[in-house]
């Protein structure tokens, strides 16, 4: 039974292709992790006419599959739809941080410098800029109101080697270079802060024309967990979260073991009737009820 709340319907999902010339070990961060804030209705996983995937939950509690690739063309399909709550992103300004010896234990590895959240680079450019606010809530704000304003979103400008303070010094990147400067500046100030890769659909947001893909966004810990999305800057409605983990090592959408090249890349999400839904349907953009500023519902 759907929960009140979840009262919107989205299509997620995608397909991959690689090809590769030997065996190669892979693992996939596809299938949309089970939550308060997403309903999964239905979901259809395709992995190709080889070695069945074995499905773990890793150390994060993300959905992960491991799989081979084999010599040749190797087809990759995830369709999915899920439930969401039509209400966006909220941040409540009472919450502050905690002292980190009042935090769960298992919280404390999220307030540690990462491969790419090399908060430990970062500390005095953090303390600098926003050293002088107290309440944990306007700090985080501030944080994300310094990145959207100085760090310039380009298409295309991602690099898988670059951590979040080189991200500062160049001054632009994709979400994902976004979501690894916030987390590292919250980090800096030993407030836990985890990387997050999802889908965001366009619901009551215009649709700037982009091709879809993945999202990365980020997560603090002020008492509970809050959204931070400084690539946007603005509350969101419908986020489906893939999983989360320090950066984005714990969050690719693949792993791969080897050598293979990713020769075919379609991402899609977008908000539709639930109404004579049905999973293997083509995809038809002329049914999305998203990518309009205004929210719409069946």
């Amino acid at each position: 039974m759907n929960s009140p709340h979840l009262n919107l319907t989205v299509r997620v999902g995608c397909n991959l292709v690689y090809e590769t010339s030997l065996f190669t070990p892979i693992s996939y961060l596809l299938r949309p992790r089970r939550d308060e804030n997403c309903l999964v209705l239905q979901e259809s996983c395709y992995f190709g006419p080889y070695l069945k995937p074995h499905e773990f939950e890793d150390s994060h509690g993300n959905l992960t599959c491991r799989s081979m690739l084999v010599p040749g063309r190797n087809v990759i399909d995830m369709d999915a739809y899920v439930a969401v709550s039509s209400l966006p992103d909220h941040w409540e300004m009472s919450y502050n941080s905690l002292p980190v010896n009042e935090l769960p234990q298992e919280l404390l590895r999220y307030t540690l410098p990462s491969r790419y959240c090399d908060s430990d680079k970062l500390s005095n450019f953090a303390w600098q800029q926003f050293g002088y606010i107290q309440n944990g809530m306007q700090r985080v704000h501030a944080i994300c109101d310094w990145v959207h304003q100085n760090i310039e979103y380009r298409f295309g400008s991602g690099r898988s080697d670059i951590s979040a303070s080189e991200v500062v010094q160049r001054g632009y990147g994709v979400c994902r270079d976004f979501a690894h400067v916030v987390v590292a500046l919250c980090r800096a100030f030993n407030l836990p802060a985890r990387y997050v890769t999802g889908h965001l659909p366009d619901i009551a947001y215009l649709d700037t024309g982009s091709p879809m893909d993945f999202h990365a966004y980020g997560e603090v810990y002020l008492g509970r967990w809050f959204t931070i999305d400084a690539r946007f800057n603005v509350p969101r409605i419908g986020r489906i979260k893939l999983g989360h983990g320090m950066d984005a090592v714990d969050g690719a959408f693949s792993t791969i073991y080897g050598q293979a090249n990713l020769v075919q890349f379609l991402v899609w999400a977008y908000q539709v009737n639930p109404e004579g839904m049905s999973l293997g349907d083509p995809l038809d953009m002329s049914k999305r009820l998203d990518g309009t500023p205004f929210l719409r519902f069946s």
